[in-house]
């Protein structure tokens, strides 16, 4: 990924990322050509080795039977949006300014491992699902659903697991721009009801670089 220096963020950005989207694209490389899946994830640690991404596949969906070319792929998204030059201080001033687009992202590399294996595949669904009901008044568990329901269900998805090599994290949000230029944005941004991205510009200016 290009990253200019005013854009880099860490890895522990990119992890936080990852918990607050909840998932992202796995994309792999084939003898068949580039095939790309959007999973919900889990990010595990790994004291003493290299963490990991947890997520499932459909039985159906080729692309954990595929021979992986190189590294696996990971791709996160956060906020993003258009920026108009008319939103900038700057334009008012001299006019030498173009549009241009927000957005954060980060991108995990790594091995991928499949795992065809119903006991693997069954914890990691219960643990998606306590993390993503946690919040939920009236949650919902696993165990709500007959068993031998939610025993077929299981034999229809296969785990993957992409051990992380490298993680490398952006976050455009209007760092190289003068400060009332980016408070043009916010503004903007706010008013048009896009506060997620809103919110991102202001922590970008207040934390910087992460």
């Amino acid at each position: 990924m290009y990253i200019p220096i005013d854009f880099a963020q860490s890895e522990a950005f990119a992890t936080e990322l990852l918990g607050t989207s909840g998932g992202g694209d796995l994309v792999t490389a084939t003898p068949s050509g580039l095939l790309a899946t959007f999973l919900p994830l889990l990010y595990e640690g790994n004291e003493g080795g290299n963490p990991s991404l947890l997520g499932h596949l459909a039985r159906s969906n080729g692309q954990w039977k595929e021979q992986v070319v190189g590294d696996a792929l990971v791709i996160v998204r956060g906020p993003d949006g258009y920026v108009s030059p008319s939103w900038y201080e700057s334009k008012k001033r001299h006019g030498r300014v173009v549009p241009t687009w927000n957005y954060v992202t980060a991108h995990f590399y790594g091995r991928l491992v499949v795992h065809d294996d119903v006991d693997w595949v069954g914890s990691l669904v219960r643990r998606l699902t306590d993390r993503h009901e946690a919040t939920n008044p009236s949650r919902w568990s696993v165990d709500d659903a007959p068993a031998d329901f939610v025993a077929g269900q299981l034999r229809s998805i296969v785990g993957v697991e992409l051990v992380i090599g490298r993680v490398e994290a952006k976050a455009k949000l209007s760092q190289n721009r003068p400060e009332r230029d980016v408070e043009g944005v916010v503004a903007a941004l706010a008013e048009r009801g896009d506060e997620a991205l809103a919110e991102a510009v202001r922590s970008a200016q207040v934390h910087g670089r992460r």
